[in-house]
C-alpha cells in the first residue's frame, strides 16, 4: 500500500474515532392544533366556531381534526375537506385534505409568508357548506421575538 494511501486511511480512521458517528439534530416538535369539522358544517376549536389561529411562519404543525358527518358525503367517503388559501384565494401547497369520519392527524408546515390565510371546506357537506372556514394568521417569527422582549 502506498504511503499516501496509508496516511489517508489513518487520518480518516482517526477523525472517525475522534468525532464519533454523526447524528442528525431533530427539528422543532410540531405544535398540535385540535379542530373539529362538525356536523353543522363549521370548523371549531373547542366551542369556538370559525376560529382564528396564530402560528409562526414555517412552524411545523399537526392538525388533529375530528371530522363529524354533516348532511352530505362525497363519493369517496369524505365528509369534509380542508384547503388553505392565500390572500388571492390560491391554494397553499401541501394544505389540501379530504376528511373521513373520525380523527385524522394532518402534518403540515405553516406558510413562510406572514399574513392571513383562510382554510375552507372543499367537500359540499351541506347547505351551510359555504360558511365552513377558519383563519390562520401567520406571524413573522422575528417580529414575534421582538414583541416578547
Amino acid at each position: 500500500m502506498p504511503t499516501s494511501l496509508r496516511i489517508t486511511v489513518f487520518v480518516s480512521a482517526l477523525l472517525a474515532t475522534a468525532f464519533g458517528p454523526f447524528e442528525t439534530i431533530p427539528g422543532p416538535t410540531p405544535r398540535v392544533i385540535e379542530l373539529t369539522a362538525d356536523h353543522d358544517s363549521r370548523y371549531r376549536q373547542g366551542h369556538k366556531a370559525s376560529p382564528t389561529i396564530e402560528v409562526l411562519a414555517g412552524e411545523p404543525l399537526i392538525l388533529r381534526v375530528t371530522a363529524v358527518r354533516a348532511k352530505d358525503v362525497a363519493r369517496d367517503g369524505s365528509v369534509h375537506g380542508l384547503a388553505l388559501l392565500d390572500h388571492d384565494s390560491n391554494p397553499v401547497a401541501g394544505w389540501k385534505f379530504f376528511l373521513r369520519p373520525g380523527v385524522q392527524e394532518l402534518t403540515v408546515r405553516a406558510p413562510l409568508e406572514p399574513g392571513r390565510y383562510t382554510a375552507v371546506c372543499t367537500v359540499i357537506c351541506s347547505d351551510a357548506h359555504e360558511g365552513m372556514q377558519f383563519t390562520l394568521v401567520v406571524i413573522d417569527p422575528k417580529s414575534s421575538a421582538k414583541e416578547q422582549r
